[in-house]
C-alpha cells in the first residue's frame, strides 16, 4: 500500500505561482511512477503531468506545457509541482497519485488539495 498527502494548494490570482507538495510512505518510493491529475467543477478528471521512477523523465499535458513543471526527490519520498503563469481555468482539484512501474493504471491517489485561480 502506498499513502500520499498532498499539500501547497490555495488561492492565487491570475498570473501567480504556487508549489504542490506530495508525500509518500508505505512503499519503495523509488520504485514508483508519480502523476500528478485535476478535476475541475463538472468536469472530469484529466492528467496533468507525470514523472517516471527511473530516469525522471517527465511528461505534460499541452494546457500546463511551459507553466507548470514536475520534480520528484527520492530521498524525501516525495514529488512536487511547480505551477507559474497560473490561469483561472487551472481552478480545480489537484490529486498526486502513482503506480507501479510495470502498471498502466494509477493505483494509488491522494485526498486532493484546492487550487483556485482568480482573475
Amino acid at each position: 500500500q502506498v499513502q500520499l498527502v498532498e499539500s501547497g494548494g490555495g488561492l492565487v490570482q491570475a498570473g501567480g505561482s504556487l508549489r504542490l507538495s506530495c508525500a509518500a510512505s508505505g512503499r519503495t518510493f523509488s520504485s514508483l511512477d508519480m502523476g500528478w491529475f485535476r478535476q475541475a467543477p463538472g468536469k472530469e478528471r484529466e492528467f496533468v503531468a507525470a514523472i517516471s521512477w527511473s530516469f525522471g523523465s517527465s511528461y505534460y499535458a499541452d494546457s500546463v506545457k511551459g507553466r507548470f513543471t514536475i520534480s520528484r526527490d527520492n530521498a524525501k519520498n516525495s514529488v512536487y509541482l511547480q505551477m507559474n503563469s497560473l490561469k483561472p481555468e487551472d481552478t480545480a482539484v489537484y490529486y498526486c497519485a502513482a503506480k507501479s512501474v510495470i502498471t498502466v493504471d494509477y493505483a494509488y491517489w491522494g485526498q486532493g488539495t484546492q487550487v483556485t485561480v482568480s482573475s
